[in-house]
């Protein structure tokens, strides 16, 4: 069985949440067994795994289950010390800082740039779109003039803003909505440029082509 590897992905391959985990882990040369997951018809598996949730991505290490993908990046930090620089910051003042801006991400700034894509009226899409505007500038201002958020090295925030660098560019095409540009956001789109071409654990993990998944956004987001 998939689950007897020692380290299991359960995934989906359109989702920058999952390609978290598999960066991390390729980041810090971990081998693991990636399993795909049909969101409309979940597996036994993710159901055990994940009972409460039910959503990918689960990480399963030598038979315990970790979910969320946050939580799943500081256990692989944890588990996997040695070998690639450490995702987490070693200071415990600028580790709380990247907890916080990792949950800024999900909790504001990717919550804001859906609703500004596929709002259902065209007030709410408005209304999204400049709160996301606010809160990539907050974003800009906190990279300086780092290469990464996590410095010379990519981090958790890095790692955790994947759903820019990896998902925005798609739902601005997929959905017609521009809301990150060169000229607003110069140093978010070289980070996004740097951060995509950065190494081969990024640039082998991007996943499917970007036609693929404008098409699967499109479908997935016409049928909600």
């Amino acid at each position: 069985m998939a689950e007897d590897h020692e380290v299991v992905v359960f995934g989906v391959w359109g989702s920058a949440y999952s390609r978290r985990v598999e960066t991390a882990l390729k980041l810090k040369g971990v081998p693991y067994k990636y399993i795909e997951e049909d969101l409309s018809k979940k597996s036994p598996s993710l159901l055990k795994y994940n009972p409460i949730h039910k959503k990918i991505p689960v990480l399963v290490h030598n038979g315990k289950h970790i979910v969320e993908s946050l939580v799943i990046l500081e256990y692989i930090e944890e588990t996997w010390q040695e070998g690639y620089p450490l995702i987490m910051p070693k200071d415990p003042y600028q580790r709380a800082l990247a907890r916080f801006w990792a949950k800024f991400i999900d909790d504001k700034c990717f919550p804001a740039i859906r609703k500004a894509c596929w709002g259902e009226e065209a007030q709410e899409r408005e209304k999204a779109g400049e709160e996301a505007a606010e809160l990539l500038k907050l974003l800009e201002k906190e990279l300086q003039e780092k290469r990464f958020f996590g410095g010379e090295n990519i981090g958790m925030v890095d790692i955790a803003a994947n759903v820019i660098g990896f998902s925005l560019g798609a739902y601005e095409e997929a959905s017609g909505v521009k809301l990150m540009t060169r000229e607003k956001f110069p140093k978010l789109c070289n980070w996004r440029d740097e951060f995509m071409s950065n190494s081969a654990a990024i640039k082998e993990n991007i996943g499917p082509s970007r036609e693929e998944l404008i098409s699967f956004l499109r479908n997935y987001f016409l049928k909600k």
